[in-house]
């Protein structure tokens, strides 16, 4: 049956809802494989350039109560996160989106904590808009409003994330008992309404089931805007109420990944360094991921601790990575 499923995939067929669970349930390695090749050939038959984001992490200063489960972000949460309060000056930022210019990635998102109704987001777009030639892309979750989403379109803002992480709406209010799924799924739909790019992903390994990912992919597809689907495996911070859940195994992103891939042939997906393991960053492209995030210069000028996992990649070593896997590095001059 598998077999038969896999071969649909490769002529480019539409597969089932049922088809796509089955090929969650892929549980041997030589499988696995032959999944991850098709979805690579789909994804180089549309472009073998790979992209890259860098960061700038505007504040930890993040207004959600109760705190998501999983958060080592968020200001006090973590003892190898973010544990002291910080809020981005506009010099910070500024620095921070030339030196990223300068290194040739072409993108960088900004990302903070809640409780600014998209004011940090919009000082952000304007500033790296305004001053670079950067792509950028913001994500402060459900923390905006019209009137930001119409600031963010102001300022030519590339894309806007809002992660709805799980439609699974039990596993969402357990993981983050301070928000409401609707709340996210409102930011979405608001985003994709004012025609700008919307990037809205998946943490997987939080307990959702293979029916949860795919009913998950399905319904991203009823936006629109839809250019970017984030894969973020699960890791745990210490000092959290999650750190002893089991971290989200390598095998399930790259099936989450290559399936995503196959349902969505031109879609961006994004695997931030960290949630994947920057020593692992060439096994997400091999799944048929086209780009990578939190790739960050060796001359930054901020501290910088990942999110899902304080590391992060380093710009020369994911360039070698990429290349040596013969795929094309995106830069800009």
């Amino acid at each position: 049956m598998i077999e038969s499923i896999l071969e649909k995939a490769k002529n480019r067929e539409k597969l089932s809802r049922n088809e796509l669970i089955q090929l969650f349930e892929i549980d041997d390695e030589e499988t696995l494989k032959e999944l991850c090749k098709i979805a690579c050939d789909i994804r180089n038959e549309c472009s073998d350039v790979i992209k890259l984001t860098s960061t700038i992490h505007l504040t930890n200063k993040c207004q959600v109560q109760p705190r998501c489960k999983y958060c080592g972000f968020a200001a006090k949460t973590s003892s190898i996160g973010y544990y002291d309060a910080f809020y981005k000056s506009d010099e910070e930022i500024r620095q921070a989106a030339m030196c990223v210019e300068r290194s040739g990635i072409p993108r960088i998102s900004c990302s903070g904590g809640h409780g600014y109704k998209g004011k940090q987001a919009v000082n952000a777009a304007k500033i790296v808009k305004g001053e670079t030639s950067l792509e950028i892309l913001v994500n402060v979750g459900a923390d905006l409003t019209q009137e930001a989403v119409d600031e963010l379109k102001k300022y030519d803002a590339d894309t806007v994330c809002c992660n709805l992480e799980t439609t699974n709406e039990d596993v969402f209010n357990f993981v983050k008992p301070g928000e409401k799924l609707s709340d996210r799924i409102n930011i979405c739909r608001m985003v994709s309404d004012a025609g700008i790019g919307l990037s809205s992903g998946l943490l997987i390994g939080i307990g959702e089931s293979y029916e949860d990912r795919v009913d998950h992919l399905l319904f991203l597809g009823s936006f629109e805007s839809l250019e970017e689907i984030p894969i973020m495996g699960f890791n745990p911070y210490v000092d959290t109420p999650m750190e002893n859940h089991p971290p989200c195994s390598i095998e399930e992103q790259l099936k989450t990944i290559a399936i995503t891939r196959i349902m969505y042939p031109r879609i961006r997906i994004t695997v931030p360094t960290p949630t994947i393991g920057p020593e692992n960053v060439e096994l997400p492209l091999m799944a048929g991921a086209n780009n990578l995030a939190t790739v960050i210069p060796e001359d930054y000028p901020l501290v910088v601790k990942g999110v899902g996992n304080p590391e992060y990649g380093n710009l020369h070593e994911v360039i070698s990575v990429v290349e040596n896997l013969g795929l094309e590095v995106q830069l800009h001059a």
